[in-house]
């Protein structure tokens, strides 16, 4: 059953990040052609998707590695088997919260490619969405590891 539940988080976190969010953006635009976008908006736009993947593989791999768990975690509701260890080497390092900054850069790179004020906008609610979320992880995380999530924050940024 523990299998079961984090195959469907991986499912359910790939469906929605890489591939709806990028959807309601381009919709959101009014479905601008995708393609013939010019050689510096292409490069500028997979430097972001490619950087924002890699980062946010990179952190799903930690978790699994040494967090002992994983990622889906909605709004205090546990949708996958939760970390048992808190992560704070590796790309956590960086901050606190290196997954959800690799999704802002992909989509940041999918907002470059569409380029319109719609696509940004999908990604500013993106991101007061999540930050509802990451605040809601924090308390769970200052219950769960105490002392030394307190320590980690001191250290680390947020984003």
């Amino acid at each position: 059953m523990r299998r079961l539940k984090e195959i469907i988080g991986y499912l359910l976190g790939g469906i929605l990040f890489v591939g709806l969010m990028p959807t309601v953006m381009w919709l959101a635009s009014g479905l601008p052609p995708i393609v013939h976008i010019g050689a510096l908006r292409a490069s500028i736009t997979g430097l972001l998707v490619i950087g924002g993947l890699t980062l946010s593989v990179w952190t799903i791999v930690y978790m699994k590695r040494h967090g002992k768990g994983n990622p889906m975690d909605a709004f205090g509701h546990e949708v996958a088997p939760r970390t048992q260890n808190l992560m704070t080497d590796g790309p956590y390092r960086l901050n606190r919260n290196p997954m959800l900054s690799g999704t802002l850069l992909y989509l940041a790179g999918i907002c470059v490619w569409l380029w319109t004020w719609q696509a940004a906008l999908v990604w500013v609610a993106f991101l007061a969405i999540m930050m509802v979320q990451v605040v809601s992880e924090e308390h769970r995380l200052l219950r769960d590891f105490g002392e030394e999530y307190k320590t980690y924050c001191h250290r680390t940024r947020r984003f």
